[in-house]
Parts: structure tokens; sequence; C-alpha cells
């Protein structure tokens, strides 16, 4: 993806701050996207149809090792798509503008929400493999799309902008491309900031109450 914008973009250069937004919504928006969150239902998922979890809860490994586990595995995952996807990006002339620290705290921000939402939907929902694949062809256009991760929110009918409105991935796109492509701050990101604090905070408690309620489904007899 990041190599087709780096095409489309090139042969204009006026057009290059939209090759900056798109790198960063590109990484916040899809592939962060489909790695954490739904990398983190497929892992579920996949532990629910092979029974492994009960098997786990006889063993010494705390439940709750087992859940900063996958975290930990999801923000690796994390961290080799920024180096990869950046790597491409600023080899075909993207650029970052703002602040290093402000846009890794978005993206920490982000994969634990992605990972909060991999869990809770994952324990609640998701019972088979196949079931990740329909779900996320389900849910994940429309976010990407309703997220501004292809293209900006103003171009967009006023009813649609308004839905959005709701959509945590908008709000990770607008912080993460405020930083990366227009060199904001604090102060100028501060209701994205607030927003996705409170969402990731929501997400990881949904996330551990789902992750219980599992655990102890799965020790009922």
């Amino acid at each position: 993806m990041m190599l087709l914008f780096g095409l489309v973009y090139a042969h204009n250069a006026n057009m290059r701050a939209g090759l900056d937004a798109a790198a960063a919504g590109i990484l916040v928006g899809a592939a962060l996207f489909f790695s954490c969150l739904g990398g983190t239902v497929a892992v579920v998922a996949a532990e629910r149809e092979r029974g492994t979890l009960p098997r786990l809860l006889t063993t010494p490994l705390h439940p709750a090792a087992y859940f900063l586990g996958v975290v930990a595995s999801q923000l690796l995952l994390a961290m080799l798509q920024v180096f990869m996807l950046y790597s491409i990006a600023l080899l075909i002339g993207a650029r970052y503008h703002g602040s290093l620290l402000l846009g890794g705290f978005i993206l920490l921000l982000s994969v634990f929400s992605y990972v909060g939402m991999g869990f809770f939907l994952g324990a609640r929902f998701a019972r088979r493999g196949e079931e990740v694949v329909v779900a996320l062809s389900a849910i994940g256009v429309p976010l990407l799309v309703l997220g501004g991760t292809f293209f900006p929110l103003e171009i967009m009918p006023q009813g649609m902008q308004a839905v959005a409105q709701v959509n945590p991935m908008l709000h990770m796109n607008q912080a993460f491309k405020g930083v990366a492509a227009y060199g904001m701050g604090i102060d100028e990101l501060r209701f994205e900031l607030s927003f996705l604090l409170v969402f990731c905070g929501l997400s990881l408690a949904l996330g551990m109450q789902s992750y219980r309620h599992l655990l102890a489904a799965d020790k009922t007899p």
C-alpha cells in the first residue's frame, strides 16, 4: 500500500503533504488494525478452538501472564511494522515532521486500544478462526473509510462525518497524522489525545473483563 500511494503522489510535488499523511494513515488505520486487533482476535479464537486455555489454567502460569504476553507480542509486531513501513515511506519521499516521543505515545495508545478490543471481540464472539476473517471483513472496511485512512474526512457527506466522530480509528489517524505529517503538538491535539486515553482505558478494561469471563467459563465443567 505504501508503494502504491508513493506512485500516486510521486508525480506531483505539491502532493507531498498527502504522502506524509498517507504513511501515517496506512500505519495506524490499516497495518495496526489488521495486525493488532485482527491478530489478537485470531489468537484468542485459536486458543478457544483448540481448547488450550483450560490446559493453561492447570499450569503454574498466571492468567495475567498470558494476557500480558499477547500484549507484548502485538507491541513487538507493531514496532516491526512501524520500522518497515516508515523505511519504505522515507525511501519514496515521505517525511516525518513532528515529535518522535509524541508519535510513539499515540502509537502505543493505538496498539493497546486495538489489543484490548481484540480480546473483547475474541473472548465474546469469535469461536473459530474462520469467524475472524468474516468479522474483520465486515467491520474493517467501513471503519477504515470512516477513520480517514485513505482520504480526508472533509470530503465526506455531513452525515458520514457525524458518524465518523464516534470511530476511534478517526481520532488515532488524526492524532498521528497531525504529528507525523503536520508537526502538531500536544496543545493542538488535546481533544484527540484525551479521546484516545479514555478509549484505551475502556478497551483494556473490556478486554481484561472479557478474558476473565472466558477463563471463568472454561473452569466451569
